[in-house]
C-alpha cells in the first residue's frame, strides 16, 4: 500500500507541482484520528473554541441536546433577543453538525428561528451547547465491518411545528455498518395523517 502511494505521488508531481503533506490530522475544524481498526473524525477542539467564545466554557451541562415535548414556535408576545448573535452561534452549530449526528435534529429545529430569534429560541440553542459541555469527545467512527450493506432508518414527527403544522422528517444512512449520511428537514407542505 505504501509503495503504491508514493508511484501515484511521483506520478502526479511530475504532471503538477505538489508537496507531501503527510497524513491528514486537522482541516477545518474537523480533527482526524486513525487508530488500527478505523478512522475517527471529531471536532473536540472546535466544540471547546465555541464554548470559550460563548462563555459557556463553566456552564452547567446537561444529557439532552433539547428538551422532551418541547415545541418552539413563533408568538406575538415573544421577547426578542441579539440576531445577529444568535444567527453567528447558529452557524457554528450547523457546521459541528457535520460529524455530530447527536445534535442534527435540535440543530434543525432551532435554526428555523434565525429570522426572528426569542428568549425561548436562545435557551433551546443553549441548551445544545450545555449538552456539547458533556460529549466534546463523540466521534464520528468509519471501520471496516466485512460487508458492504446500506441500511437507511427513517422517522417524522406529525405535526410537530406549532407555528405552522408541519412534521419534520428525519433520516440516517449506513453503508458497511458504518454512518454515512443523517438529515432533518422541516416538510414543505402540510401532513394530513401520520401515514
Amino acid at each position: 500500500m505504501i509503495k503504491q502511494k508514493c508511484k501515484i505521488f511521483r506520478i502526479l508531481a511530475f504532471e503538477f507541482e505538489m508537496k507531501s503533506l503527510d497524513d491528514l490530522k486537522y482541516f477545518l475544524g474537523i480533527e482526524v484520528a486513525r487508530p488500527k481498526h478505523g478512522i475517527f473524525l471529531f471536532q473536540r477542539k472546535y466544540i471547546l473554541d465555541l464554548l470559550a467564545k460563548t462563555g459557556m466554557l463553566d456552564c452547567k451541562p446537561i444529557d439532552t441536546p433539547s428538551e422532551q415535548n418541547h415545541k418552539l414556535g413563533l408568538y406575538p408576545d415573544q421577547v426578542p433577543k441579539n440576531k445577529e448573535r444568535y444567527q453567528r452561534r447558529m452557524g457554528k452549530l450547523i457546521y459541528l453538525s457535520h460529524t455530530r449526528s447527536d445534535i442534527a435534529n435540535a440543530v434543525s429545529v432551532v435554526s428555523q428561528f434565525m429570522h426572528s430569534p426569542s428568549e425561548d429560541h436562545m435557551g433551546a440553542m443553549m441548551r445544545i451547547l450545555r449538552y456539547l459541555k458533556v460529549t466534546p469527545k463523540n466521534r464520528l467512527m468509519f471501520c471496516k465491518y466485512g460487508h458492504s450493506d446500506v441500511e437507511g432508518y427513517m422517522d417524522a414527527d406529525w405535526v410537530g411545528s406549532v407555528t405552522n403544522r408541519r412534521s419534520t422528517s428525519r433520516y440516517f444512512t449506513f453503508v458497511g455498518g458504518n454512518l454515512v449520511t443523517w438529515w432533518s428537514k422541516k416538510q414543505k407542505v402540510v401532513s394530513r395523517s401520520s401515514a
